[in-house]
């Protein structure tokens, strides 16, 4: 008898202690110790909405209980607008504003009831108080970057959200096909010798009458300085910021990229992403290049100027983009690898649309 009352102890005990077992405790990006009793079952997303569906999988909306609208709905509308036809519960879910305009309401993320709040690791350094006022709910906030555009913080990252979603299958396969990508970027880079190629991006949002942002740091800066070229941002802007166009003109940019997307009420913004036209896309870029001095520039003058969709950094995805500057900087060196094929494979193996648009695409068709 005292056998079997200690046997049935030992067995309440057991599953007493079951959820401490389950517990799951990770070390986001910004150093932060986060502990979750399980996987996320209801979460409020802020930002990083391909990484996330990508990671988690089938039903990865159904743990969504609240997100953040505008810097999806409105920073990428024809992508958001692909994602709600995929899944329509998408238009049910409540908004809970965001940093960047100052929308951000800590009261809706506690309505929400969530067991998670997922934040880019910028959104977090924006928001202060905010943040202590959810995990003063009980909430556990944890923090994502792929802003940063390295490999260990896409890792990271990646590796991060598989943990507290119950997805490390999935993570674990999506880090090593980015890390493979990334591996054999730079195996061809350092077979081709230095490229020397000065690269300038700019964001094309607000047409050639007024200078968008350049990057050097972070998102495209860090990516052109990683594959090698010469960005001519750096140790200009910080992070992100216009340069003069004088500076620019002086500095002479072999290759010039420009950064495009589907933003609305944007009528002279180079168009390119889901749903693009080129020809309205090199139309817009066909305006830019007549800005004064531009004739003159050796990327203008050799044909090399691009437009590259700025939803594609800060991505699992963006290894595509990473293949596609470097074949401008190692054209030899990368011409059997075809970034938008390969951005094509992305979306049918990780996510519920298709990359049906334009998101890589050169002034000049080839052969002109």
């Amino acid at each position: 008898m005292k056998t079997l009352l200690k046997c049935a102890i030992a067995g309440l005990a057991m599953i007493l202690a079951g959820p401490a077992l389950a517990e799951i405790k990770v070390t986001d990006v910004k150093g932060r110790e986060v502990t979750l009793a399980a996987p996320a079952k209801r979460v409020v997303l802020n930002f990083y909405y391909e990484d996330y569906l990508a990671v988690v999988g089938p039903g990865a909306m159904d743990k969504v209980v609240a997100l953040s609208l505008s810097t999806w709905k409105d920073w990428r509308p024809k992508q958001f607008e692909k994602y709600l036809e995929a899944i329509p519960a998408i238009a049910d879910i409540p908004d809970v504003g965001d940093a960047e305009n100052g929308t951000f309401s800590a009261e809706k993320v506690i309505v929400a009831k969530p067991d998670l709040v997922i934040l880019g690791a910028w959104t977090y350094d924006a928001m202060g108080d905010t943040v202590r006022q959810i995990e003063q709910a009980g909430i556990p906030v944890v923090t994502l970057d792929y802003n940063a555009q390295t490999l260990e913080k896409h890792i990271q990252s990646t590796l991060i959200l598989g943990k507290v979603m119950g997805s490390e299958d999935r993570a674990e396969k999506l880090v090593a096909n980015y890390k493979e990508a990334m591996d054999d970027i730079a195996a061809r880079i350092k077979a081709a010798g230095p490229s020397n190629k000065k690269v300038y991006v700019e964001l094309a949002q607000k047409g050639p009458s007024e200078v968008g942002n350049s990057y050097g740091n972070g998102m495209w800066g860090t990516l052109v300085d990683s594959l090698g070229g010469l960005n001519i941002a750096k140790g200009q802007v910080e992070n992100w910021g216009p340069l003069s166009p004088e500076y620019v003109l002086t500095q002479k940019p072999d290759v010039i990229f420009l950064a495009g997307s589907e933003w609305l009420n944007r009528p002279q913004a180079v168009s390119v992403g889901f749903g693009a036209d080129p020809a309205v896309a090199r139309e817009r870029m066909k305006a830019y290049l007549g800005r004064p001095g531009w004739s003159e520039l050796p990327a203008v003058a050799s044909g090399n100027v691009h437009a590259i969709y700025h939803g594609g950094t800060r991505t699992l995805s963006d290894y595509v983009y990473a293949q596609y500057i470097a074949k401008q900087l190692y054209p030899e060196a990368f011409k059997d690898v075809h970034p938008a094929k390969n951005l094509a494979d992305y979306y049918e193996t990780w996510l519920p649309i298709k990359a049906d648009g334009v998101f890589v695409l050169p002034y000049q068709a080839p052969g002109q």
